[in-house]
């Protein structure tokens, strides 16, 4: 396979992970496929300025959060759509699903009180496995920095974990 066919193959494959990063950033589904689209039209347009030894997900996670941020300094419309709003579309009938429903509505909840940076260094680290030193540079922070925001985030999401919930007793009246 060419060279060009085999950066084709790992773009495709890189696609699942950029745009939930892309979600994570723009918190609306639209503009996640917008920006991962912006991205990698600006990736491939530079494909010359990446270093060889640059893993190509970091390069694009970097190129991601560029787009992104160059587009919130020039003003560009940011809608927000609720994430929870569209996981019903692979949703099943059944009390498994309507609990898996309830659990992941409510982890969305929890997930987007903490703050834009928390989210950002949880998403890198959890769930793409990001080393502390490749998820601070791809943010552009400090490994400190990003440390006490992973903290921050999983203490605040135990606190939210463990809260007492105010669901209405069995036997309370209509």
């Amino acid at each position: 396979m060419s060279p060009a066919g085999d950066l084709r193959k790992e773009i495709v494959c890189l696609l699942p992970r950029l745009r939930r990063f892309a979600l994570v950033l723009t918190r609306s589904p639209d503009l996640a496929d917008e920006l991962v689209q912006a991205g990698l039209v600006r990736a491939l347009g530079r494909l010359d300025q990446r270093s060889p030894d640059a893993p190509l997900d970091r390069w694009l996670f970097c190129i991601l959060k560029h787009v992104w941020l160059s587009s919130q300094r020039s003003s560009i419309i940011r809608r927000a759509d609720a994430l929870e709003d569209h996981h019903d579309a692979l949703a099943r009938d059944g009390v498994r699903d309507m609990e898996a429903r309830i659990a992941l509505s409510k982890v969305w909840a929890a997930f987007a009180r903490l703050t834009c940076g928390q989210q950002r260094a949880l998403l890198l680290v959890c769930v793409e496995g990001y080393s502390y030193a490749d998820a601070a540079e791809c943010l552009g922070i400090p490994i400190g920095t990003l440390m006490s925001r992973l903290f921050r985030a999983r203490v605040a999401l135990m606190a939210m974990a463990n809260a007492p919930t105010h669901d209405v007793p069995d036997d309370a009246p209509n």
